[in-house]
């Protein structure tokens, strides 16, 4: 994909993950509709930094876990630029447990309908337009709580919703790779531990003790957090350099999931 001209929606675009995508896509002179619903006082910062980038961007304030506020979301991209080329499907609220603490009903409820519903509606009310505009791309952002849930180090970053939730986006990532197929392709990066998303430009790494972090951090064969950068280039080379992928799942962890075993010698045999 060229991405000059095109129109991207970047779901969740006020910080962290959502921001860096969507300044990555403007500096390439790609026209985005960003949203956002919390962290107002970060609106000014945005509005600044992607008006550095000289491309045209909308910015919408928007729950999208209503789905009657999802359609007209829709229809202004149709109004503004008549076209939509790129879905980055960038919504969550993850539930740490050393946060929330035990569940109530109502922290599940948010951790399903801000992962999981909200990004089905959204896909659902983008799919004719992205259709529309042919040689598409829909980028579901997911977590690896979908693999490992509430264990081991992570049992007190991932919640089971939201971990639920995630493992349920791989799912709507085949079907909608099915349902856009040939003109949407549509693929997913699982993230593991990144700075802005069960990092430590979180609330909930603070509240970690230092034997938890590093714990974690141990865990990971890259022994580090995951950056923004890192994202915006799995980001790049999904939508600019893999043609025949869809219906993927890229795993982007740094080995988190596979570093709770290790590879032991090889035994000496039986001569």
């Amino acid at each position: 994909m060229q991405l000059e001209g095109k129109v991207a929606l970047v779901l969740g675009a006020i910080k962290g993950i959502g921001k860096g995508i969507a300044l990555s896509l403007a500096e390439e002179g790609v026209r985005t509709v960003l949203t956002y619903h919390d962290w107002q006082e970060s609106l000014p910062s945005l509005e600044r930094d992607m008006a550095a980038t000289g491309s045209a961007y909308l910015v919408e304030r928007v729950d999208l876990r209503d789905p009657e506020a999802i359609q007209p979301l829709a229809d202004r991209i149709r109004r503004e630029y008549g076209r939509l080329d790129i879905l980055i499907n960038n919504i969550e609220r993850g539930g740490w447990p050393v946060v929330h603490g035990p569940y109530l009903s109502d922290q599940w409820d948010l951790e399903i309908e801000t992962t999981l519903k909200a990004k089905r509606w959204v896909f659902d009310s983008a799919l004719p337009l992205l259709k529309q505009a042919g040689k598409s791309v829909v980028i579901n952002m997911s977590s690896i709580a979908g693999l490992v849930g509430r264990s081991g180090p992570a049992d007190i970053l991932f919640n089971d919703g939201y971990a639920a939730a995630n493992r349920a986006v791989s799912l709507l990532t085949e079907t909608w790779a099915r349902m856009g197929a040939p003109e949407v392709r549509v693929n997913e990066i699982m993230l593991g531990l990144v700075e802005t998303r069960h990092g430590s430009g979180t609330r909930g790494w603070g509240l970690l003790t230092e034997k938890q972090r590093k714990a974690l951090i141990a865990h990971t064969l890259i022994p580090r957090l995951g950056r923004i950068d890192d994202v915006v280039k799995a980001v790049h080379f999904i939508l600019k350099d893999a043609p025949f992928m869809t219906g993927s799942v890229l795993r982007l962890d740094g080995g988190y999931v596979l570093g709770g075993e290790r590879v032991g010698p090889m035994p000496k045999g039986v001569e």
